[in-house]
């Protein structure tokens, strides 16, 4: 079953944002779509929401206020929004800015102003990536393996020399592309697709975050990568088998 046949009937999605114009306007749109959408305005009443109604993914705002959203970020990925998407809504647009709030568990940013539209394509994306996860597992391969390094696809483990890696979903929606075809060499905005479903726009920042984070639990020196090769001025491979090239970091 492709991606493309997954259903997103009654998925549902939490927005929250403390300026009411901006809750109002992605919900219309939201709901256009055929979503259920539930609203927050603060950072308390979304950690109940998201424990409450467990929805299919959550749009969170940075400014908030206190809570503010990275916190409610990290509350929720401590507790039962663990393997929820959240994307984050900032007027902040900086790379620092976006590096600290994917790495605080994020697995989408959109700045401020933003178009409606790029922003629904994105939460069908989200949302249809997570339902094709959640298939039956008899429709799933198993394990991949790659000497001590473990993948498990029905149970969306990683483990190294039987040790558990814990990582994002995204980190391991990341990994399993790059791994189902070991030593293929994915360009940037090709990889941008497969992991996020929707182009880049020549906007690759997330993805290399990504790369980032997801090397640095994996590989024992994230410094000098084995798994997750940089092929310059072109984009990634998984190494298995083969001696990393000198073109390579």
């Amino acid at each position: 079953m492709g991606d493309e046949a997954v259903s997103l009937a009654n998925a549902s999605v939490l927005v929250v944002d403390d300026e009411l114009e901006i809750t109002e306007l992605i919900a219309l749109y939201l709901e256009r779509e055929g979503f259920r959408v539930h609203t927050a305005d603060n950072g308390s009443e979304a950690i109940r929401l998201a424990d409450s109604i467990a929805p299919d993914l959550i749009i969170l705002d940075i400014n908030l206020g206190q809570p503010d959203g990275i916190e409610v970020c990290r509350a929720l990925r401590r507790g039962s929004g663990a393997n929820i998407p959240i994307l984050f809504l900032s007027c902040k647009g900086e790379d620092g800015d976006i590096i600290h709030a994917l790495s605080e568990g994020g697995d989408d940013y959109i700045t401020k102003p933003f178009s409606p539209s790029t922003l629904v394509a994105r939460v069908r994306a989200h949302i249809r990536r997570r339902r094709t996860r959640e298939r039956p597992p008899e429709a799933l391969e198993s394990t991949l393996t790659f000497g001590e390094l473990e993948i498990d696809l029905q149970r969306f483990e990683v483990k190294r020399g039987g040790e558990t890696i814990p990582l994002s979903v995204k980190e391991f929606e990341l990994l399993t592309v790059l791994a189902r075809q070991p030593n293929r060499v994915f360009p940037l905005d090709e990889l941008y697709r497969l992991v996020w479903h929707s182009d880049s726009m020549g906007d690759t920042r997330t993805l290399m975050v990504h790369i980032s984070n997801l090397r640095k639990k994996l590989e024992p020196d994230p410094v000098n990568p084995t798994y997750i090769l940089t092929v310059r001025g072109f984009g990634y491979r998984f190494s298995y088998g083969q001696e990393t090239s000198r073109a390579e970091a």
